[in-house]
Parts: C-alpha cells; sequence; structure tokens
C-alpha cells in the first residue's frame, strides 16, 4: 500500500538509511570492479568456493551431512574440486560446466557423500539464467535433478533430504537469474532508448541548421541580389549622364548611397540572429506588402521603368507576415531578374500586378525584355528555386517563363489560408 500525507498526495520516497547507503555504495564498487577487471573477479570467486571446499572436506564437516560418512576422502576430495574448480568458466561456458558436474553429482549422491560444495551447481544455474534462454534453463534443470531423482532410488529413506535442498536452491537460483535478466535487459532498453533520443535530437539539430542556413541563404540571395543589381543600373546610368548631365550623376550616385545603406540595414537584421547575443539583434519587422511601393521606387530609380496594379478587394484580415514576405520577396526576386537579364533595350518595361481573389492572392511580374533563349531557362537558377520553395512553405505554386505577349512573366498564386490538416 502506498505511503500518503494527510492531504491525501503520494508521500515522497524515503531517503535511504546510512546503513543500506553504504551497502549500495559497496555493491556499485563490486559491480564496477567486475566490469574492468571480470577474469580477476572470476578468480577471486572461484579461489573462495575451493578453498570452502577444502576445507568442508580437511576439518570432516561434509560428515555431518552425509549418508555414509566412510566414503573414503581423496574421492570426497575430487568431488569437492570438481564442484568449485569449473566456476572459472561459469560465465563464459556455463552448460558445459554444468555437465563436467554432473557426473560427480551422481557419484556425490550415490556414494552417500552429499557433500554441501554440490550445492555450488546452482551457481552455474544463476548464470545460465541470467544469460542464455529458458529452455536452456529448463535443460540445466533436468540436468541437476537427474542424478539426484536417481539417488532417491538408491536411499529412499532419505529422498527429501537429498532432493529439497537442491530443488529450492535451484528454483532460488533461477528466480534471482530471471529478475537480474530483466532488470540488465530493462536497463538496456532505457540505454537504447536514450542513445536514440539523443541521436534523433541531433539530427533535428542538424536539419534544423541546415533549414536555417537555406532560409539565411535565401534571405542574403534576395537582399543582395536586389540591391546589387539596383546599384548596378544607377551604376550604369550615372556614368553615361555624368558627361552630360552632372546633376543626374549626382542624383544617380546619391540614389546608390541609399541603396547601399539599405541593403547594409537588412544585412545587419539579418545576420543579428546570428550573434552570441540575440537579445542585441535588429528587431526591424521583415517587409510587407505595404513595402512593394518603396522597393519598386527603388527599381525605378536604377532605369527601370515598373507599373504597379492592385485587383480586387483586399480581405478585413491581412495576409499572415510570412505570406506578406513571400509576396514581396517574390516581386524583388523576378525585378532583380530582369535588371540582370532582360536586356538594355530602351522601351525595356515591367508591371507588377497584385489580384486579390477569395481565399488567395496571386502576384504577376512581366516584362518586356529579351525573350528566350537568350534568358535564364525555366527553374534553373538559384533565384527561381527560392521563390519555389518560399511558395512551397504556404502550399502556394509559382510558375515561370516566356510570356505570351514576349518578354518574361512570373506568376505566385499563394492561398491566403493554411489547408486543414
Amino acid at each position: 500500500m502506498t505511503d500518503t500525507t494527510e492531504s491525501g498526495a503520494p508521500a515522497p520516497p524515503t531517503a535511504p538509511t546510512p546503513l543500506t547507503g553504504h551497502i549500495q555504495r559497496l555493491f556499485q564498487r563490486i559491480r564496477a570492479f567486475d566490469r574492468r577487471r571480470p577474469s580477476a573477479w572470476n578468480g577471486v570467486l572461484t579461489a573462495f568456493w575451493v578453498l570452502f571446499a577444502v576445507l568442508d572436506v580437511s576439518t570432516g564437516g561434509w560428515r555431518t551431512v552425509a549418508v555414509d560418512p566412510d566414503v573414503p576422502e581423496p574421492l570426497v576430495f575430487a568431488m569437492s574440486a570438481a564442484f568449485s574448480a569449473p566456476l572459472l568458466w561459469r560465465r563464459t561456458h556455463p552448460l558445459a560446466v554444468l555437465a563436467l558436474m554432473a557426473p560427480f553429482s551422481l557419484a556425490n549422491v550415490w556414494t552417500g557423500a552429499v557433500i554441501q560444495a554440490s550445492l555450488l551447481q546452482e551457481i552455474v544455474v544463476f548464470n545460465i539464467a541470467v544469460r542464455l534462454s529458458m529452455s536452456t534453463l529448463a535443460w540445466s534443470g533436468a540436468l541437476v535433478a537427474a542424478p539426484l531423482v536417481i539417488a532417491s532410488g538408491r536411499f529412499p529413506e532419505v529422498w527429501s533430504r537429498l532432493l529439497l535442498p537442491h530443488v529450492w536452491m535451484f528454483a532460488i537460483a533461477a528466480l534471482a537469474g530471471i529478475l537480474v535478466r530483466t532488470r540488465k535487459e530493462y536497463t538496456e532498453a532505457l540505454l537504447d532508448r536514450a542513445d536514440r533520443l539523443e541521436r534523433e535530437r541531433d539530427q533535428q539539430a542538424r536539419l534544423a541548421a541546415a533549414a536555417e542556413r537555406t532560409r539565411i541563404a535565401r534571405e542574403m540571395h534576395d537582399i543582395i541580389g536586389h540591391n546589387l543589381s539596383v546599384i548596378t543600373g544607377l551604376a550604369d546610368g550615372g556614368s553615361y549622364a555624368a558627361a552630360r548631365s552632372p546633376e543626374r550623376a549626382a542624383q544617380a550616385l546619391e540614389a546608390i548611397g541609399t541603396t547601399s545603406r539599405q541593403a547594409l540595414a537588412e544585412l545587419r537584421r539579418l545576420l543579428g540572429v546570428l550573434r552570441d547575443q540575440p537579445e542585441d539583434a535588429d528587431r526591424t519587422p521583415q517587409p510587407t506588402l505595404d513595402d512593394i511601393d518603396a522597393l519598386l521606387e527603388g527599381v525605378r530609380r536604377a532605369g527601370l521603368p515598373v507599373r504597379l496594379d492592385v485587383r480586387g478587394t483586399p480581405p478585413a484580415r491581412p495576409p499572415t507576415p510570412g505570406r506578406q514576405l513571400t509576396a514581396y520577396r517574390v516581386v524583388q526576386e523576378s525585378l532583380t531578374n530582369t535588371l540582370k537579364h532582360a536586356g538594355t533595350s530602351p522601351s525595356l518595361a515591367a508591371e507588377v500586378t497584385l489580384t486579390y481573389r477569395p481565399g488567395t492572392l496571386e502576384a504577376l511580374v512581366t516584362d518586356n525584355g529579351t525573350p528566350p533563349p537568350e534568358r535564364p531557362s525555366t527553374g534553373t537558377g538559384q533565384g527561381i528555386t527560392g521563390m519555389r520553395a518560399r511558395a512551397s512553405l504556404y502550399d502556394g505554386t509559382l510558375d515561370a517563363g516566356p510570356s505570351a505577349g514576349g518578354g518574361w512573366q512570373v506568376r505566385l498564386r499563394l492561398p491566403l489560408e493554411d489547408s486543414p490538416s
């Protein structure tokens, strides 16, 4: 029955007494020594039981329980040695040791010596119960009992004295071995489970680190690629205008400085989470759909005319920040690709169309730049791969390819709500 406190709650486990604690520590030291030096421990125990058997013979103590005390002492000594010395191999070959003892066990009870050293067979039975199968344990019981049953027919008047002590000792040794084996298997199962959990934890940590590296690489690609493309466009335009209109060149240089500072600020915000002190990182919110106008203004300064067209009615509940960031980055990457790959035609222009439909946001970015095959093929660039990865996070789709009227288009379809699991 479980002890409880006055409130009915289970009582806390009591601390071990000094005596039991000392015994536990002693057994722990013995087990530790056994694990470090198993052969030395086997030698010590075997030597102890050999000494016990020799003393039993030399002092004549065996005669107090013998059925026939006139058995020759050399035979008694030989039987005592046969029961004690093989214990040295009880762990490595327990069944062979028990089989070796069986003839001496028959001789022991048949002659009437009934020496106490014969009970050392149960030590071997214990090791069989710990290490071998239950069927082997059953066969070992038959191997121990057979000589005793035979001797009970020879000395029927003392059959209980011959048989019952071994039966009780066999039962105790077998149960003790089964308990030790069960506890050992349970401990091994716990250790295996802890090892598997540790490996799974390490795998999860590696997967999380890989996913985080991918996310950071994608963000850095979008930030650096877009801003460098804008800066390149501004620099090209400024160098072209320097000879004819110094004022336009000065404006281009000023725009380059502004764009560079914005890029550095975004990089600092992104890399701030990697510092040892994350609480010091910049917590400026990530871009949203409200920042697209500023994005398009920077692209226009780089020399690419771009128009924004918003269709449909935005939902009363704005899209989640992650979805807004996805749409923003897709528009940013698409315009960056236009700046890099669409050519240098004076009539080059782009258009961004945001369409709100029930439960869906669609972003379409088109340009009238250089048609394929000069443009990169669909899906080969890191930018397109990153855009598709962003869209897939929210069960969205992204298509990139040549438009019907010439040029290039990128179409993002993004559900505004998570699909039911």
